[in-house]
């Protein structure tokens, strides 16, 4: 089991779960979401119509301070965009770079912590944190579906059934976010670096509708996207907060 686990702006459609050590925060009756096969694409339930390749030299609204915590050898960013400091919605923007210029790949509407977010994340505070963390680990109750980055394929993953139904796909697929956490490892090792009361097990994993423990979901089209496109000689990061502490 585990614990503790974007609407528009600017030019592009922009966006933003926790799970607790041993699958028990991230979901349960209050925060989750869930995930099957199929390639997502534009039209699929959630998901944005795919905006014009934009050349851009920074991620938009996105302020210097997190900008400048972007990786140089960085190649895609997944942006998520909160709704407000205290809101559970968001958006989700895939970004590509092209030489010199970030591209809009994909947007999905997405959720995030129920109460929000915060620049000081503790376990069980149902808060997502901002800042910039990379990618590069993934996993799931299904069969890999082609993803790029090491897939952990386990039964573990399950969402306990004494959680609310609509939870019970949330960790079909996940994205391990690299917030206090062995780097390298499957998504669901405990271990903690920064200790168990700053939270961890904070994934991208499947939308159920609703706010998260802290982790960020999406809809399964965009799971299953992302899984086969998220690639680690890209580098990839995410980039998260609510609009307000992007800027920054």
């Amino acid at each position: 089991m585990r614990k503790d686990g974007a609407r528009r702006t600017g030019l592009t459609a922009v966006a933003c779960g926790v799970l607790a050590v041993f699958l028990s925060a991230c979901g349960g009756s209050e925060g989750g979401n869930g995930a099957m096969k199929g390639h997502g694409g534009a039209g699929a339930k959630g998901e944005h119509a795919p905006a014009r390749a934009v050349d851009l030299t920074r991620i938009p609204e996105v302020g210097d301070r997190l900008q400048a915590r972007i990786p140089s050898n960085a190649h895609q960013v997944v942006a998520v965009y909160g709704e407000g400091r205290d809101s559970a919605d968001s958006t989700v923007v895939l970004y590509a770079k092209s030489g010199s210029a970030w591209e809009v790949r994909r947007s999905w509407q997405a959720h995030n912590g129920t109460k929000g977010w915060t620049t000081d994340h503790h376990e069980g505070d149902k808060r997502s944190p901002v800042g910039v963390f990379s990618l590069t680990d993934a996993g799931g109750v299904l069969d890999d579906p082609g993803a790029l980055l090491p897939y952990d394929h386990s039964v573990a993953y399950q969402a306990p059934r004494d959680w609310a139904r609509s939870h019970w796909h949330d960790f079909d697929y996940v994205v391990a976010i690299n917030y206090n956490r062995r780097v390298g490892t499957p998504p669901d090792n405990p271990d903690r670096p920064l200790g168990q009361s700053k939270g961890g097990s904070i994934w991208l994993h499947m939308d159920h509708g609703s706010g998260t423990s802290a982790c960020v979901s999406v809809p399964k089209p965009a799971m299953e996207y992302l899984l086969r496109t998220l690639d680690p000689h890209q580098h990839p990061v995410i980039v998260m907060g609510d609009k307000a502490d992007l800027k920054v």
